[in-house]
């Protein structure tokens, strides 16, 4: 009996960036002590891989954060991982055993921002607010090779996750940046879910980016639609960029999300800048939201990140 073992060798990247940020600033906390606000990142990503023998390449990512390990003792500190075939002429495929998104999740605000988008940054503003699909452990998802500037992107999910409890979920999307017409970029993503038992949830979405010169706008239009009010989500947004020069960029950008069980839309402004020179970043937003998850809460948020690459 002869026994051999392969075993790849392994990269590790990570960042320095220390942040300050506070999610949750009211006129109701103004007299109260916010305690220490600064953070240093701490997320470690391990990779590896390399060409098979009938020419297809093989990827595996496992990304460690002590922040994971922190919310989550059985985790051992294992966040995000994935495994990834792909090939020029197949494009990929990407199985997520943590931190899977198909279609839907990876389009759901393509609005151009200079550091994040305007609902981003404040606590529970991102809850129910947004039309994204379904992220899951242990899913699959396809992204094709750019046909004409086109490429197609599918998500799947096998039943039994906690989010598709009663059924798989699957989703499509496509996004185009048209040849004949530089810095345009379309989109539009699609899917079905049933984490109730007959309570199927239609979700779609589309966008369109501009881009000329130092200027960069876009526009989003997003809809879900199932049996109960509290499955309908209407979200728009909108976002524009300015690059003052290589190193510096502005951004403004705005979204109102509209809950057909809720009284309240909720409603985001926020403005984002960022920098880089020499081997530094700086980049931050302040972010303010009406009725933040269409509660009678209004919040503000704001986010300054320090980076140094080396």
């Amino acid at each position: 009996v002869a026994v051999s073992a392969h075993a790849g060798s392994m990269s590790v990247s990570g960042s320095a960036s220390i942040s300050i940020s506070d999610g949750d600033v009211d006129n109701t906390q103004a007299t109260t002590a916010e305690g220490n606000l600064w953070t240093m990142g701490d997320s470690l990503t391990f990779t590896g891989g390399g060409e098979l023998d009938n020419g297809m390449t093989v990827a595996v990512s496992y990304e460690y954060d002590d922040d994971e390990a922190d919310a989550n003792e059985n985790s051992g500190g294992f966040d995000s991982h994935s495994i990834t075939l792909s090939s020029d002429e197949m494009g990929s495929i990407t199985f997520a055993g943590h931190g899977g998104g198909g279609a839907l999740d990876a389009v759901d605000d393509k609005t151009p921002n200079a550091y994040e988008e305007s609902w981003d940054g404040v606590t529970n503003a991102d809850e129910e607010t947004l039309v994204g699909g379904t992220t899951s452990n242990n899913m699959f998802t396809y992204k094709s090779p750019s046909i004409s500037g086109a490429v197609v992107t599918i998500g799947y999910v096998p039943g039994g996750d906690a989010k598709t409890s009663t059924g798989g979920y699957a989703d499509f999307g496509i996004t185009v940046k048209p040849e004949a017409v530089e810095g345009l970029e379309l989109g539009l993503a699609m899917g079905e879910s049933e984490e109730t038992a007959g309570s199927t949830v239609d979700e779609q979405t589309m966008y369109a980016k501009y881009s000329v010169g130092a200027f960069t706008v876009g526009y989003q239009m997003s809809e879900a639609d199932g049996p109960a009010s509290s499955d309908d989500v209407e979200f728009t947004a909108m976002g524009l960029t300015y690059a003052i020069t290589d190193d510096i960029s502005i951004g403004y950008n705005q979204s109102t999300s509209d809950l057909a069980s809720a009284s309240d839309d909720q409603e985001a402004t926020g403005i984002s800048a960022s920098f880089t020179s020499g081997g530094i970043t700086v980049g931050g937003m302040m972010n303010s939201v009406d009725n933040v998850s269409h509660s009678t809460k209004d919040a503000e948020g704001y986010e300054l990140n320090i980076s140094f690459a080396f």
